[in-house]
């Protein structure tokens, strides 16, 4: 019973997470499609290019509800199934990167991998928004904020929690984050990362 719960809650996250913000955004509004145009990368800051604030603050929430809503879904059912819904927000997050109806092209996972991260425990998804923050504050660089995020992640995750699954889950999800900016980090290493008031 319990693997199949595990399994109910893994489809359940996975499709949540497939429903690309970026490109229904663009779509409703009728911008172009983030996957082809901009940096091609069907994400908030990509959709701020193409389109504008509002369009990119949707696609933000959007991609945010989507990590945290399956989480708080399956915790609401079925309280005491403390790896199902680690389950459902780690399968979100997969999702996004490769989503099923998006033929397996998302976008880089931070905003959902914050909202997966709030369900399973705000206190280091706030201390993970205070650290992107922070660094955005002061370079005005999305790419490097995230990235500083994610290579606090771990740390933090191991010292907050005293299960091995939250930890593990974390870990993959910021090596994935880090995985899926590689193209930024060359242009970071290369100082040809643009901030976003340049792109505005």
């Amino acid at each position: 019973m319990q693997n199949v719960l595990w399994i109910v809650a893994a489809l359940w996250g996975y499709l949540w997470g497939s429903l690309s913000s970026a490109v229904i955004v663009c779509r409703l509004m009728h911008l172009p499609d983030p996957r082809t145009q901009g940096s091609g990368n069907p994400g908030a800051t990509n959709v701020l290019r193409l389109g504008g604030k509002l369009p990119a603050a949707i696609t933000l929430a959007g991609d945010f509800l989507k990590g945290l809503l399956p989480v708080l879904i399956v915790r609401a059912i079925w309280a005491d199934a403390h790896m199902a819904w680690l389950v459902a927000g780690l399968a979100a997050f997969v999702g996004h990167i490769l989503p099923l109806f998006f033929a397996f092209k998302g976008g880089k996972g931070v905003a959902t991998a914050l909202g997966v991260l709030l369900g399973w425990n705000p206190f280091l998804a706030l201390s993970l928004f205070a650290i992107w923050l922070c660094v955005f504050v002061v370079t005005r660089v999305s790419s490097l904020s995230a990235l500083c995020a994610a290579f606090c992640a771990p740390w933090l995750a191991f010292g907050l929690f005293d299960d091995q699954a939250r930890p593990i889950m974390v870990v993959a999800m910021a090596a994935s984050l880090v995985y899926r900016h590689k193209e930024n980090i060359r242009r970071l290493r290369r100082g040809e990362e643009s901030s976003l008031e340049k792109k505005k």
